[in-house]
């Protein structure tokens, strides 16, 4: 027999669970707060902010970039559509800083995030968590709407929680000619939102609320 017989049986791969500053729990439902904002609008880009995804640990900040081409360049136009896809932008043809998508929030205190940090993930030498506030890229999808018009949407991982007051929301992309721009976000409602998250399955419970039947 020139091949070892294969096994029926296999050892189960354990697969470690990220840290909580890099991604929600993969057992946690998470609870959907409705923000329907635009955040930005140019000639050529739209920003908006349909939903936040509230976990007991963070919030997904789920954002959608809607495009078209108009006058465009096509190169231009190429890096406009990888507005979520920061590393592709990055590597792919050269760095363009004016391409880049500038997002981050901003609390009462003056305490800010921003997604700039997504080459530089936080490392520990001791494993303890790192100092937050952070935002971390979550890619999602993106496609082509009848070939003039692109949609990107993605997710913006903010650990830990917020404070339960208001706090900014900012963007900024040159490329997109969108200056500098502020919306205001419901930090109470987020953490409220926090105490509904719920569990996949009863028995995955790991300090969080419990699974709403």
């Amino acid at each position: 027999m020139f091949f070892d017989p294969v096994p029926t049986e296999q050892e189960p791969v354990a697969r470690p669970e990220l840290p909580p500053w890099s991604a929600p729990s993969s057992l946690e439902i998470g609870a959907v707060l409705a923000v329907e904002r635009v955040v930005a609008r140019s000639a050529n880009v739209v920003v908006l902010l349909p939903t936040i995804r509230v976990f007991s640990t963070g919030c997904m900040l789920n954002v959608e970039v809607v495009s078209r081409q108009g006058d465009l360049s096509g190169e231009d136009w190429w890096y406009v559509q990888l507005a979520g896809a920061p590393i592709a932008q990055a590597f792919g043809r050269g760095r363009r800083p004016d391409s880049l998508l500038r997002l981050g929030v901003r609390f009462a205190d003056g305490t800010k995030a921003t997604a700039l940090e997504w080459a530089r993930p936080p490392k520990s030498a001791s494993g303890d968590p790192p100092v937050g506030p952070l935002l971390s890229w979550s890619p999602m999808g993106s496609g082509m709407r009848g070939g003039e018009f692109g949609f990107s949407g993605f997710g913006l991982w903010l650990w830990p929680l917020p404070p339960a007051e208001d706090f900014e929301f900012a963007v900024e992309w040159p490329l997109g000619g969108i200056e500098l721009t502020t919306v205001e976000l419901d930090g109470a409602a987020i953490v409220s939102a926090s105490g509904r998250s719920a569990h996949y399955w009863p028995d995955s419970r790991q300090g969080g609320a419990g699974y709403a039947v």
